[in-house]
């Protein structure tokens, strides 16, 4: 039999941590992710999505233990991260691990505020749950690297179960063995396809939720004395073998052995653009030629971004339907739109991702002259990297080039940039001095007796 060694290993790490053990820059750090979930929620609920995704967790119902993030009511905490989860991915506004692939705030972050409200956690308590689950997320995704996504799995769909499961077997005090077999079922739970790339339909805004359901269900299972297996991601018949086609079991050793030394979510990236974030060096390429050049959407004869093979299913093909978008949430994994609707408006925000939008004949113009070559000097999805070359009508060639996405650890976006993003996605719902009450509450999560207060002022 396959050495069981993962799944113990990570419900060993999980049982273990405690706040004070995380450097002050990773409890800093976790929560700005916070705040940067929370301010996702909030402007999800306000759209069509994400009040779809509340009506259902309200009439799924259950007790009134978890808030619903933009929404009216309380219900069973599954039920409440069903639709939390959904809120925080809904618009691809959320962070992002390079490598892995992963969005972790969307998981983790609602995980560990539904199920911390539901048993009166602290804030210290919630803290300790968030991280534990970024950190097994992380872990999980770097394991196979592009591997989850070549297999047409979204990584954070398959990833955030385990995340979820680690998160809230936390703070209902599981036991090291009761934690094995809550990550044990989570293998069984794990799923989720990428085939919304062909229509631009809702199911990737779900996957988070539906992970974080199913990890908050294996966790409860777990306590309630039900099994799954401790080999659940080496085993021959297992999670790795099943979604990935195997792993590289030194690379995981690896991955294990930097458990409480090396901190994953210090390497997480934040958004400025709510879009795929593979994209974000090429639109800010596209925003410094039209800014340094000046250049007129009139002026554009052609553009070519080199790429890795990596990316091209997602962002790059059928590269005519990637050129016209059917819809808002389609364009966000269009590269040919999101480097034109930078070159035409000089922004991207949620207002460039309506449906009428899309339709915009200035940026569909651009967005045809846009194409791509392949450099397989790219290592991704190790680095993501941006590349922009335009040549304008009067024969001029313009490039430029940008190695990492901006909100990284190599370019990060700053305190006050995260909460002004903050403001303004909050904003949508929440009026300006409950805003500044957020902020000023996740930030000293810490030392929150419990979330009662906090997550009271999230709801509508």
């Amino acid at each position: 039999m396959t050495r069981p060694i993962v799944a113990r290993h990570f419900a060993r790490f999980v049982a273990g941590l405690a706040l004070e053990d995380l450097p002050p820059a990773v409890v800093t750090r976790t929560t700005l992710l916070a705040l940067d979930t929370i301010g996702s929620c909030l402007t999800s609920s306000t759209m069509d999505f994400g009040r779809a995704v509340i009506l259902t967790a309200e009439r799924l119902g259950g007790p009134p233990e978890s808030s619903l993030i933009g929404g009216k009511a309380k219900v069973a905490a599954a039920n409440a991260v069903l639709a939390n989860g959904t809120l925080a991915h809904g618009l691809d506004f959320d962070d992002t691990r390079e490598d892995a692939i992963v969005h972790t705030g969307c998981v983790a972050v609602t995980t560990a505020l539904a199920v911390g409200e539901a048993v009166g956690a602290s804030g210290k308590g919630v803290l300790e749950a968030l991280v534990a689950g970024v950190e097994v997320m992380c872990r999980v995704g770097l394991a196979v690297p592009g591997k989850f996504h070549a297999r047409n799995f979204h990584p954070t769909a398959l990833s955030g179960t385990f995340a979820a499961a680690a998160t809230a077997g936390k703070l209902f005090g599981l036991t090291e063995d009761q934690m094995v077999h809550a990550l044990g079922i989570c293998g069984s739970q794990s799923s989720g396809i990428i085939e919304y790339l062909a229509d631009g339909s809702w199911t990737k805004r779900l996957h988070p939720g539906w992970a974080a359901h199913a990890g908050v269900i294996a966790a409860l299972l777990a306590q309630s004395g039900f099994t799954g297996p401790e080999t659940v991601f080496e085993g021959r018949q297992g999670f790795y073998q099943a979604f990935a086609g195997g792993y590289d079991e030194p690379r995981m050793d690896q991955l294990l052995g930097s458990l409480g030394k090396v901190w994953e979510v210090e390497q997480l990236t934040f958004k400025p653009y709510p879009c795929g974030s593979i994209a974000h060096p090429y639109m800010d390429c596209a925003l410094r030629l039209r800014e340094q050049h000046a250049i007129r959407p009139d002026q554009i004869a052609e553009i070519h971004c080199r790429t890795a093979e990596g990316p091209v299913p997602r962002l790059w093909e059928p590269l005519a339907a990637k050129q016209r978008p059917p819809n808002g949430y389609a364009a966000k994994f269009s590269l040919p739109y999101l480097v034109a609707v930078i070159l035409v408006k000089g922004r991207a925000g949620l207002a460039e991702f309506t449906d009428e939008a899309v339709r915009d004949r200035a940026i569909l113009e651009v967005a045809a002259k846009v194409n791509y070559q392949l450099d397989p000097g790219i290592d991704y999805p190790r680095h993501f990297i941006g590349h922009v070359r335009i040549r304008l009508t009067d024969g001029r060639v313009v490039e430029d080039r940008q190695d990492y996405p901006r909100g990284g650890p190599e370019f990060p976006m700053s305190r006050k940039e995260l909460e002004a993003k903050f403001r303004a996605n909050a904003g949508l719902l929440l009026p300006r001095e409950r805003i500044e009450e957020v902020i000023k509450a996740v930030d000293g999560m810490a030392a929150l007796r419990q979330l009662t207060t906090l997550m009271t002022s999230l709801r509508s």
